[in-house]
C-alpha cells in the first residue's frame, strides 16, 4: 500500500544509486548495506538508505538476507519509513515481524497511515495482533480495532481513518484557515467533507473548488451532496469497480447509519487491483493465491499437490477413453500418433475462451443479460476456428500417412473438439460462478478433462465408424 509523497533531487539520486538497469536492487548497493549492517554503522547504513522511497526500501529488504533484515531496521530505528512492511512478500513481512522487539514494532506503526497499519496487523495471527494493539495509545487502538473488526477483504480494511470534515455552516475561509492551522493533517488529501452534527455525510467540496471560492462563501454551497460514497462492509472488488467505472480518486467511506468513518484513495485500489489480477492468474494455474516466490520448497510444494492430484485422476478418466477402443488402436498406429493432437488443440481452444469467461465474469462484463449471446459467439468461433484447423490438419494427416481417409478423420474430429473447448470454456465458469465457487480456481481442470475426453472419443469414435463402414 503506498502513499503519495513528494521526493527530493538526493532522494532522486539515492533511488538512481540503488537500483540497477532493469531497476532491482543494485547489487553493489546491497553488498555496501549488508557492510554497514555488519559492522553496525548507523551512520553509513542511514546515509545509504534512508532517503529512499518506501517500495525500495521494501526490494532492499527481499534483497538482503534473513538476519540483516531486522537489523537494517533496528539501526535504522525512526529513519526507516514502516510502510517499505507493506511492499514486501507476506513471507518476509512475517519473519521480519517475529524477530523485531514489539516496542520497535509499536513505535513504527504509530507513523503509519491507518490503512497500511491495518494492513500489516491483519496478516498477524491474534496474540501478535492483541499484543502490538495492546501497547498503542488508546485512541490508534480504538480506531484500528474498529477496522479489523470488519472482514477480511471489506472497504473499511483499506480506508484511512485520517480524514478532514467539517460543519456545513463553515465559510470557505474557516475551512482554508483551519488547513493551515491544524495539526496532523493527511499527509495527503483531496478533498474536505461535511457532516452533520452526528458525523453523518452530507457531502464533500473538492479541493480545487474550495481554493477557487470567495471566503465569505458557506461551504455547504460548494459541497458535492450526491458524492459517491462507500459503504464499509462492500467488497474490495465492488469498490475497485466503482472507482474504475467513474474514474474516482477517493471516495468517503461510511457506516450503516450513514456516518462518516474513513476514506479510500486511488493508491490503495491500485494494490487492490493488482492483487485480485495476481490472485487471478494463478488460480487459473492452480497455483495457491498467497503463494509468493519467497515461500519454501515444503510450502510451495504442498500448496500446489492439491490441485496437481486431481488432474491426474482426470487424466486417468482422460486415458480411460483410449482403452475403449484398444482395438483399432492396435490395428492402426496412424490413430494413436494423431490422437493426442486433436487434444491438445481443443485444450488450448478451452483455454483462450476460459481465459476471456473468468476475467469477464470477475469484471462483471458477463451476466445473465449477455450470456446468450457471449455464449453463440465463442461457439461460433469454435466451429469457425475448428473447421480452418481441421482442414490444415486432415492436409498434413494425409500427406504424412498417404491415407485421405486418416485426414477426413482428423478434421471431423479436429472441428468437434474444437466447438466442444468452446462450449466447455464458457460454460463451465459460468456453471460454477452460478453455484457460487470460484471460476477461475477450479474451471482449468474440468475444461481440460472435456476437451481431452471429447478429444479421445470424437477422433477414435470417428474413425472407427469410418472405417468400419469402408
Amino acid at each position: 500500500m503506498t502513499d503519495q509523497k513528494s521526493h527530493s533531487s538526493d532522494e532522486i539520486g539515492h533511488a538512481a544509486a540503488f537500483s540497477d538497469s532493469d531497476g532491482a536492487p543494485d547489487r553493489d548497493f546491497v553488498a555496501q548495506v549488508e557492510s554497514a549492517i555488519a559492522a553496525d554503522d548507523e551512520a553509513e547504513l542511514g546515509a545509504l538508505v534512508e532517503g529512499l522511497h518506501e517500495a525500495d526500501q521494501a526490494s532492499l529488504l527481499e534483497a538482503l538476507d534473513h538476519d540483516s533484515r531486522p537489523k537494517l531496521i533496528e539501526l535504522l530505528g525512526s529513519r526507516f519509513d514502516f510502510a517499505a512492511l507493506t511492499e514486501v512478500d507476506d513471507a518476509v513481512r512475517d519473519d521480519i515481524l517475529d524477530e523485531l522487539d514489539p516496542e520497535t514494532v509499536v513505535e513504527g506503526m504509530l507513523e503509519l497511515e491507518s490503512d497500511d497499519a491495518v494492513y500489516i496487523l491483519e496478516h498477524l495471527d491474534e496474540a501478535e495482533q492483541a499484543e502490538i494493539l495492546d501497547a498503542l495509545p488508546a485512541f490508534d487502538r480504538a480506531q484500528l480495532q474498529k477496522s479489523l473488526d470488519y472482514k477480511e477483504g471489506s472497504a473499511a480494511r483499506l480506508m484511512q481513518t485520517h480524514l478532514i470534515a467539517v460543519p456545513p455552516f463553515w465559510t470557505v475561509g474557516q475551512v482554508i484557515d483551519h488547513l493551515a492551522d491544524a495539526p496532523n493533517l493527511p499527509d495527503s488529501f483531496f478533498e474536505v467533507f461535511v457532516v452533520d452534527p452526528g458525523y453523518h455525510l452530507l457531502g464533500n467540496a473538492f479541493l480545487d473548488r474550495l481554493v477557487r471560492a470567495r471566503r465569505s462563501a458557506p461551504i455547504e454551497t460548494l459541497m458535492n451532496a450526491d458524492r459517491r460514497r462507500i459503504r464499509a462492509g462492500d467488497e474490495q472488488e465492488d469498490v475497485a469497480r466503482l472507482f474504475q467505472r467513474y474514474n474516482l480518486v477517493s471516495a468517503p467511506v461510511v457506516d450503516e447509519a450513514g456516518r462518516l468513518i474513513g476514506v479510500i484513495t486511488i493508491d490503495d485500489i491500485v494494490d487492490v487491483i493488482q492483487e485480485e489480477a495476481d490472485d487471478e492468474i494463478k488460480a487459473l494455474g492452480g497455483v495457491k493465491a498467497g503463494e509468493e516466490l519467497s515461500d519454501s520448497v515444503f510450502s510451495t510444494t504442498r500448496n500446489r499437490f492439491g490441485w496437481l492430484f486431481v488432474n491426474l485422476l482426470t487424466a486417468f478418466l482422460a486415458s480411460s477413453v483410449l482403452g475403449l477402443f484398444e482395438a483399432e488402436l492396435s490395428k492402426m498406429v496412424a490413430l494413436a500418433v494423431l490422437a493426442p493432437i486433436v487434444a491438445s488443440q481443443g485444450g488450448n481452444a478451452a483455454t483462450q475462451t476460459m481465459t476471456v469467461a473468468v476475467r469477464a465474469l470477475a469484471t462483471r462484463e458477463l451476466g445473465p443479460a449477455n450470456a446468450f449471446r457471449i455464449t453463440f459467439r465463442e461457439t461460433a468461433a469454435g466451429l469457425l476456428n475448428g473447421l480452418a484447423f481441421g482442414m490444415i490438419t486432415g492436409l498434413m494427416a494425409t500427406l504424412w500417412f498417404h491415407d485421405w481417409n486418416i485426414g477426413i478423420v482428423i478434421a471431423l474430429a479436429m472441428t468437434v473438439n474444437l466447438v466442444a473447448g468452446a462450449l466447455g470454456g464458457i460454460l463451465v465458469p459460468m456453471t460454477l460462478e452460478r453455484f457460487r465457487t470460484d471460476p477461475a480456481v477450479s474451471s482449468g481442470v474440468f475444461v481440460t478433462t472435456i476437451t481431452d475426453v471429447v478429444g479421445f472419443f470424437a477422433f477414435l469414435g470417428i474413425a472407427t465408424m469410418w472405417f468400419h463402414l469402408r
